[in-house]
């Protein structure tokens, strides 16, 4: 019996780990021209910044921070805690962050998560959407200094045309990638202003792991929000 005893206690010690290492995620990386500071892999919780993992460096650039995922969500890398970030889309498995000291919020690439791989790709797109909103928004200007209100009502058209085709782009990212958590997350993050069918669209379009999510939990609540106050 003692022996059965010792057994089980062996066995559920190795699932635990073996659990654990399962739904880890490890986050390795170099910041060139770091001699000394605390590297901080951050998340959302409960609406505040928290740190997950930290370490201190010094007179090295290179860095490793581990955490639990219990799925895949947003994380943030920090050096000494400042508001300048890397925002990253995080899960379970191994990431690379190489990046600069002197720009280290903008010139960064990251490598692992296909969660990841999707938000760069949209973040791309969006990119084009932003330059073209900016110029719209200076013609719109220059078109109310010289008191032209009917170059002023055009360029309002072309903005809201713009901003359909916008939110119209995420939709149909997302259902696309309706598999991944990336589809919640950007439902709730690009579309949170759009028309409500739109949101339906996306939250009907995912897979359950994705439903039961912490993005897809998130929007689910939110559809049902507004439709409440509908």
């Amino acid at each position: 019996m003692k022996r059965i005893f010792i057994s089980i206690i062996t066995f559920s010690i190795l699932f635990s780990c073996s659990s654990e290492k399962e739904n880890q995620m490890i986050v390795k990386g170099t910041i060139d021209g770091l001699k000394k500071g605390t590297v901080y892999l951050q998340k959302i919780q409960d609406s505040l910044l928290i740190s997950v993992d930290s370490t201190h460096l010094n007179g090295v650039n290179t860095f490793e921070l581990k955490t639990m995922v219990e799925s895949p969500e947003i994380f943030y890398l920090s050096i000494n805690n400042t508001t300048e970030k890397i925002q990253f889309f995080g899960e379970k498995g191994e990431f690379t962050i190489n990046t600069k000291l002197e720009r280290f919020g903008t010139a960064f690439k990251v490598a692992g998560g296909k969660n990841q791989q999707y938000l760069e790709e949209h973040q791309k797109m969006i990119g084009q959407f932003n330059n073209r909103q900016l110029e719209l928004i200076e013609r719109n200007f220059k078109a109310a200094k010289a008191k032209n209100p009917l170059l002023a009502e055009k360029v309002q058209k072309e903005y809201n045309d713009l901003l359909r085709r916008r939110y119209l782009y995420t939709t149909n990212f997302a259902v696309q990638h309706a598999d991944y958590e990336i589809a919640p997350f950007l439902a709730l993050n690009q579309l949170s202003n759009a028309h409500i069918k739109l949101l339906d669209t996306i939250n009907n379009s995912m897979s359950d792991q994705v439903k039961n999510s912490k993005y897809g939990l998130q929007l689910n609540k939110f559809v049902a929000k507004i439709k409440k106050e509908e």
